[in-house]
């Protein structure tokens, strides 16, 4: 392990000082982690099964298991903090964070205030869940009709200016779902293959995916933009590429029950060993 960390520790270091970069870069966070011992990661507290809190409180999910993978492979302890979609990168910049791993999708906006590595690690599209009893068959249907939606998730612009919905945006998904519960909304707009979960979850019988998905878009996880050519943006990326390379994401995607997804499928073949039998 420790011929790992300082094989990437090296590499990281020779590129940011031959590779010619548009801002100072700083290790400052990367130094912070390996002398405290602790790594914080900033994952989702409400949002099943990406992060969500068990019965006792804990976080669990499938991106707080990557956060316990990357503390293992770094030799540090594991710290969790519940983030949502309108302050994640704001905990991340201001510090309170050292690592984000929260559902985000990546995009061009985003990559300006954090520093997003890639291979990007997921991907998902905007869908809705409905009634089914409402018999929504397209987008057009919901046209001047209240849709819930979450706080800080880009799509909710898309869907008005799109489809011509009247979005109401809440602080959380299970404010949003207990409000389309409650009939105040004729939908529930959100990541597809979080709506999967949710309807294999057996919660929600009477609801449905009847829209054919759009805006499919990969997913990012981020370190504090001044790290993002340094040691840790280098390490974060290596994290992705044997997430995808070894299948974990996959094995992951089994583990949290989430319906297997075509572009995990496409970046294990992509990142496979062309030499292994």
């Amino acid at each position: 392990m420790k011929k790992f960390l300082g094989g990437i520790a090296l590499a990281a270091t020779l590129m940011t000082t031959t590779a010619a970069v548009a801002q100072e870069q700083s290790n400052a966070t990367w130094n912070k982690i390996m002398e405290r011992g602790v790594i914080v990661v900033g994952v989702k507290a409400d949002t099943r099964p990406w992060g969500f809190r068990d019965e006792n409180g804990n976080i669990i999910g499938m991106e707080a298991d990557m956060a316990q993978q990357v503390a293992d492979t770094l030799g540090v302890e594991l710290e969790l903090v519940a983030v949502e979609s309108s302050n994640r990168m704001q905990f991340l910049e201001g510090g309170r964070i050292d690592l984000m791993i929260a559902t985000m999708s990546d995009r061009a906006d985003r990559r300006e205030i954090v520093g997003i590595v890639g291979p990007n690690y997921y991907s998902s599209g905007t869908n809705v869940m409905t009634p089914t009893a409402l018999g929504v068959t397209a987008w057009s249907d919901l046209a001047d009709k209240p849709v819930c939606g979450k706080q800080g998730a880009f799509y909710n612009q898309i869907v008005e200016e799109r489809h011509g919905a009247n979005v109401i945006a809440f602080g959380s998904n299970a404010e949003a779902l207990q409000a389309l519960r409650n009939k105040k909304c004729i939908a529930w707009v959100y990541d597809d293959s979080s709506i999967a979960a949710d309807l294999a979850s057996g919660q929600y019988d009477d609801f449905e995916m009847p829209l054919v998905s759009e805006d499919n878009n990969p997913w990012a996880l981020a370190v504090p933009i001044a790290e993002r050519d340094g040691i840790f943006g280098r390490f974060m990326s290596g994290m992705q590429y044997n997430w995808h390379q070894s299948g974990e994401l996959i094995a992951l995607e089994e583990k949290w029950g989430i319906q297997s997804t075509d572009y995990l499928q496409e970046q294990n073949e992509r990142f496979a060993d062309w030499l292994a039998e």
